[in-house]
């Protein structure tokens, strides 16, 4: 079997949960089919995500035509600098894009903003810091979207949606300095057991990912065992991070009870309690 084929269905679940986080629309198939494949093993409710001003419309679309998904609308951390600054290189999924300035990422984020105003829109992220991937010189613009997504989540009262990559102290400075939203959830979560606890303290969702199950991914298991159980959430980030033994073949919400199980086992808990208190959980996270 090739690695790239999709990964079987797992046994299915026997109490319903939510995956906080995925892309459908990066993921093969319809959405249709992708829904009924979770719904198969009661993940029965997905929370799809927006990256881009592209994205975020289609997510809030998706919502609205389909109970069972609930939209989270943003610019991603690594598009406001390529927003301002342009990007000459593009990518397989992204284009050569000129440089806009600060006037293209306002009109970007007043597009968000506008679309974090609709009811069937539960979240604004992923928004936050990446010093993996933007450098030195798009640190600003990066800075500067970020804290206007915490302002939009705010305003129209939605869940704060995080992404964090290498990034801990300063996406921490930055929500305590401009105060965070009630609901802030950091989407797949890749911090240590300290700083679980400063989330934890700060009452702030942490929502693990398939990589919670690879060899080389003990801090994170150590996070997971010290998180209290009402800020735990679990997702896919599909189609990545496709949980072990599926690594590196694609990821799609019907592996979340693979997941699930491994969170299970790392927490001395059995999946049905999990899985019960991360649907309430993700519930309460994105108000649905």
């Amino acid at each position: 079997m090739s690695r790239t084929d999709a990964p079987p269905l797992p046994e299915p679940l026997r109490v319903p949960v939510a995956d906080s986080h995925t892309h459908l629309d990066m993921q093969d198939g319809t959405v249709e089919e992708g829904l009924a494949r979770a719904a198969a093993v009661n993940v029965t409710a997905v929370v799809q995500v927006g990256c881009d001003v592209e994205g975020s419309r289609w997510a809030a679309a998706t919502a609205a035509a389909q109970p069972s998904v609930h939209a989270s609308v943003a610019l991603h951390p690594n598009e406001a600098p390529r927003i301002v600054h342009g990007d000459p290189e593009g990518s397989a999924r992204q284009g050569v894009r000129e440089p806009g300035g600060k006037a293209a990422l306002d009109e970007a984020l007043a597009e968000i903003d506008a679309l974090a105003a609709l009811g069937h829109v539960r979240g604004v992220g992923e928004t936050g810091l990446d010093r993996f991937r933007t450098g030195p010189e798009g640190m600003a613009a990066q800075e500067e979207s970020f804290r206007a997504h915490i302002e939009i989540a705010k305003r129209h009262g939605k869940a704060l949606v995080i992404h964090d990559r290498d990034a801990h102290a300063d996406v921490l400075r930055i929500l305590a300095d401009a105060g965070a939203p009630e609901r802030t959830v950091f989407h797949c979560y890749s911090g240590d057991a300290d700083m679980a606890r400063i989330c934890a303290a700060a009452g702030y969702f942490m929502s693990f990912a398939g990589n919670v199950t690879f060899k080389n991914a003990q801090p994170l298991r150590d996070a997971l065992a010290v998180a209290p159980t009402e800020l735990v959430l679990v997702e896919t980030d599909a189609p990545f991070l496709t949980p072990a033994p599926y690594r590196g073949r694609p990821n799609a919400p019907y592996l979340i009870p693979v997941t699930l199980r491994a969170m299970a086992e790392v927490r001395g808990t059995d999946e049905d309690t999990l899985a019960s208190a991360i649907y309430d959980n993700t519930a309460r996270a994105f108000d649905f």
